[in-house]
């Protein structure tokens, strides 16, 4: 098994990283290395807090993690800080822009949607009394049928049929 040194997998990594955004397999053809090397070196990079995406180049694919992260990141910088980074990753100023926006409204959506979710459920609530109150008439008006029938059939093996009945 091959040693790679820090800056060498930091070198290779930065290919995965925007503003080139290689894919796991490019990289791995281009640089000789293992793609499941890569893809460990990518994700031990992520668990330290680097943003590497992992689908292709275009950042509107990105996962939502990434997206978040980026956000994180940029959260405390000025202008200038931001826009150098936004260059230096390949991003657009107004995606992060979206994104911030994005994750800001993200915890007011979840309170409409717990209200919506309320809201469902009290009537499915009222759906399921009304078809339980429904099934329990219907197994009455099903039991006194099936009395009915065997009162009948009872009588007739007692009296026997009457013609009057046919």
């Amino acid at each position: 098994m091959k040693r790679y040194s820090p800056e060498r997998k930091e070198a290779v990594l930065r290919k995965l990283a925007p503003p080139m955004s290689l894919t796991v397999p490019e990289v791995a053809e281009a640089e000789g290395i293992s793609t499941a090397s890569l893809y460990n070196w990518r994700r031990q990079a992520r668990e330290q807090g680097e943003i590497l995406p992992s689908r292709g180049s275009a950042p509107e694919q990105w996962s939502s993690e990434d997206k978040f992260r980026v956000v994180l990141e940029t959260a405390a910088m000025n202008e200038a800080a931001f826009s150098a980074y936004c260059r230096e990753r390949g991003l657009y100023p107004e995606q992060v822009e979206a994104w911030r926006a994005s994750c800001m409204s993200a915890n007011a959506k979840t309170g409409e949607h717990d209200a919506q979710s309320r809201q469902a459920r009290k009537q499915e609530q009222k759906r399921v009394k009304k078809l339980e109150r429904e099934l329990r008439r219907k197994d009455k008006a099903l039991a006194e049928t099936a009395a009915l029938l065997t009162l009948s059939k009872k009588a007739e093996a007692i009296w026997g049929r009457n013609d009057e009945d046919e």
